[in-house]
């Protein structure tokens, strides 16, 4: 339904995840008959979460340690683990830097260049654990870097970038071609951000195994003070889910994941998610709280230290408890930062649902949260 604006200008009505709720159903089931695991292509998973590309969040440690868990973590191949052979002391400097002064310290940090051999190391320290191993790269950085990424040995690559379109124009510089990309590439490649029906089609037909959705709604984007840009997660997953479906049918039967990627905090947004539609989950900040994450209590983003418009800000998030805790509880919180699988398998069970994709048919209401 469109609303007017102004008599220049109507839009569309749009929700986030704190205007709707799930509904409980005619039936209940027990937490443990709850399955959570979550595949894609070969690659299976006990839990929907993969842990954002981010620095604060995912180290090659905790990438191993998440795999472990039964998630995925993506490791940032434009880092601080593929600038610096031993990032911890720019870590510890980064998270003692005064409010001020993070911004431009970390474009300084960041300015040195990523080195295609410590890629490889990376790569090869997760992959020496055994767990599934997943690196991400800008598509700005795509064509520079992926013969070391491909010859490194990736199980999964992400091209995550503030918004990725199949129709990227430029005259200064030649695109990455999505589709030829994917089709020489010989792993699955999960594409995005997008917020949208089209666009999201637009990155299915290039070949992608899943999409990201999500755009300037994570917990440290100035995304929408920047740039005036921002996707309600709620309507901008359901969105990419009917474009999920109309593929399915298109194609003939292949089936494309939907990831929602920002705006994901809490237990209660990750079943949010899961009901509008995603089949997983791309976490940052609900990771970074962490007690082994990286940033040490602080959590930021590739955009809070773009070199020319930073979008972005080094948030402080303190420290809930151990990842294993973060993810199975016990939770000695209540606001649902911890123990966030128990929290999405109580919430399945509640509304009588056995795994996620039945979960993704639960009844939902427009019901605006309001404080007090």
């Amino acid at each position: 339904m469109e609303i007017e604006i102004g008599r220049g200008k109507r839009a569309r009505r749009a929700y986030t995840f704190d205007d709707i709720a799930v509904v409980p159903s005619r039936r209940t089931r027990n937490p443990e008959d709850v399955s959570t695991a979550w595949s894609i292509d070969a690659y299976h998973f006990d839990i929907p979460v993969m842990a954002a590309p981010m620095d604060s969040v995912v180290s090659p440690d905790t990438a191993i340690q998440l795999g472990q868990l039964g998630g995925l973590g993506v490791l940032d191949l434009e880092g601080l683990w593929t600038r610096y052979e031993d990032p911890q002391p720019h870590l510890d400097e980064i998270a003692g830097l005064p409010d001020a002064d993070a911004t431009r310290r970390m474009q300084e940090l960041y300015a040195e260049p990523i080195k295609a051999e410590l890629i490889r190391d990376r790569i090869a320290q997760i992959r020496a654990a055994g767990v599934t191993v997943a690196g991400s790269l800008t598509p700005q950085r795509t064509q520079e870097f992926y013969d070391t990424v491909a010859r490194a040995g990736v199980d999964l690559f992400v091209i995550r970038g503030t918004t990725v379109s199949a129709e990227h124009v430029s005259s200064v510089a030649e695109p990455l071609n999505l589709k030829k990309f994917i089709n020489d590439l010989d792993v699955p490649v999960i594409v995005g951000g997008v917020s949208t029906y089209t666009p999201a089609l637009h990155l299915m037909r290039t070949g992608a195994a899943g999409v990201l959705v999500g755009f300037g709604g994570g917990a440290t984007s100035t995304t929408r003070a920047t740039l005036g840009v921002h996707a309600p997660m709620a309507t901008a997953i359901s969105d990419v889910a009917a474009a999920r479906r109309d593929y399915l049918d298109e194609s003939g039967g292949r089936y494309v994941h939907v990831i929602a990627d920002g705006g994901v905090g809490t237990s209660g947004e990750i079943v949010k998610a899961i009901a509008m539609g995603a089949d997983a989950v791309m976490l940052g900040v609900a990771l970074a709280r962490a007690e082994e994450a990286p940033g040490q209590g602080f959590h930021w983003g590739p955009e809070s230290h773009h070199p020319q418009l930073p979008r972005g800000r080094r948030a402080s998030v303190g420290h809930v408890a151990p990842l294993q805790e973060i993810l199975y509880g016990p939770s000695s919180v209540s606001d649902g930062t911890a123990n966030l699988i128990g929290a999405l398998k109580k919430s399945m069970a509640t509304t009588g649902y056995s795994d996620l994709k039945e979960f993704q048919r639960v009844e939902v209401v427009v019901a605006p949260y309001a404080a007090g």
